[in-house]
């Protein structure tokens, strides 16, 4: 069951840096022929970019997600989100990152059983702290785990 005390609750702050051969490799995995992401020399970002945010995160980082308390056997993934409130960033910026506990929610599903909602936002902000981009991440955990098929 999901720990709804986890509301508020804020991971770590770490950096993000922007480089222009992660913007390239991004935009090539991803499908994008788009000369503005391959050949700028300083690319601006492609528009879910900041998913890649993960991969600086330090170790403690995981703990935000621990405290959620929710059944890996049960979880899905429900909805990314990326908004920019200003220019989206360029090869060479530097964001500071930091994911806190949105919302947490339950709604019943169709199928029978309740399924708890658990809204993560990720703010990026630049040296001032002004905020560059926000990224909602939806998980959700179904009302009971998938049946075994017996297969194994």
């Amino acid at each position: 069951m999901v720990n709804k005390d986890a509301v508020g609750r804020t991971g770590p702050r770490f950096d993000v840096v922007i480089e222009r051969g992660k913007i390239r490799e991004f935009a090539r995995a991803t499908g994008s022929t788009s000369p503005g992401y391959l050949d700028e020399p300083d690319p601006v970002v492609p528009p879910t970019f900041l998913t890649t945010a993960s991969f600086w995160q330090p170790p403690e980082a995981a703990d935000i997600y621990r405290t959620l308390d929710i059944d890996p056997r049960r979880l899905l993934h429900g909805e990314q989100e990326f908004l920019f409130t200003l220019e989206p960033p360029r090869a060479g910026t530097v964001l500071h990152a930091q994911t806190t506990v949105e919302e947490i929610y339950d709604k019943e599903g169709r199928r029978g059983g309740v399924m708890t909602f658990a809204v993560l936002r990720s703010d990026f902000t630049d040296d001032d702290g002004v905020i560059i981009a926000q990224a909602r991440t939806t998980l959700i955990e179904t009302g009971r785990a998938p049946a075994d098929s017996g297969e194994g």
